[in-house]
């Protein structure tokens, strides 16, 4: 049975090791294709996935997501530092129990798709929010194919239903085929680094 009570708010999270234009572009498509009321960014004290070397600190990662966000429907949130939560499926819980009437939706890339399986109980995230899951070339086709979407495979709805999203009881997920913005976090720090070393003029960084 579908829920139609509440808000449609959906959750990115991330590292924000820098906020880049990808991570607004996928929130406005979401915001739009999804019938959402809001998207909040999830600013991840530390990514159990990634290394700690590199990794701005937390406060510098939240101004930097909170300036690109600017004033609209995407909301930037400390919740994962301010309780201590290091995994999606403790943020999820979580955010249910304090947010009953809201109906929350998980918002990713193709590339996470591929490597949900190393997620800390992961099936637990597909159990407890819908997910939509947006197009990253290079990554799409490998994720479709891999563990994760397998497994879910029969949970899987039709991108033509995809405002119905929030209001599907999970497991649920989508994929969307959606134009795609090349930025990347990574491409953005080697691109500063390679500005921060180079001999060739000041540091305008």
């Amino acid at each position: 049975m579908l829920r139609r009570s509440g808000r449609r708010i959906g959750l990115m999270g991330g590292s924000f090791n820098p906020a880049h234009t990808g991570h607004k572009k996928i929130s406005d498509l979401a915001l739009r294709l999804l019938g959402l009321d809001e998207v909040w960014w999830l600013v991840s004290p530390q990514n159990p996935l990634k290394p700690e070397n590199g990794m701005a600190p937390f406060d510098e990662r939240m101004r930097g997501a909170q300036k690109l966000a600017g004033r609209g429907r995407i909301k930037v949130s400390d919740f994962e530092a301010r309780h201590n939560f290091r995994y999606t499926a403790d943020t999820l819980k979580s955010l249910q129990k304090r947010h009953r009437n809201h109906r929350f939706v998980w918002i990713m890339g193709a590339d996470n798709l591929e490597q949900l399986p190393r997620w800390r109980r992961w099936t637990e995230i597909l159990a407890t929010v819908p997910v939509a899951i947006f197009d990253r070339p290079r990554y799409s086709h490998k994720a479709l194919a891999g563990r994760a979407a397998q497994r879910f495979a029969s949970c899987r709805i039709n991108h033509r239903a995809r405002r119905t999203l929030a209001d599907q009881p999970p497991p649920a997920w989508l994929f969307l085929w959606a134009a795609y913005d090349p930025a990347s976090a990574s491409a953005i720090r080697a691109e500063k680094s390679g500005r921060a070393n180079s001999t060739d003029g000041p540091d305008d960084v």
